[in-house]
């Protein structure tokens, strides 16, 4: 699961143990805001680097040694 780029609904229920509603409803949320933003989503599935910054405020050693 953690080489994964995308978060499923079910990998946010064993992360976060909310429920899958909710979870499907958080990647929702999530994609919109990447829209927002001029990103392109996929339905179902959100980018894990944005899922931890925007919920934990982890940053990705990626995108830290930038």
């Amino acid at each position: 699961m953690k080489d994964n780029l995308f978060m499923t609904a079910d990998d946010i229920v064993e992360v976060t143990g909310m429920s899958i509603a909710y979870a499907y409803k958080l990647i929702k949320q999530l994609n919109e805001e990447l829209e927002k933003k001029g990103y392109i989503t996929i339905k179902g599935r959100v980018s894990r680097d944005y899922f931890e910054e925007r919920l934990y405020g982890i940053r990705s050693d990626k995108s830290a040694s930038k």
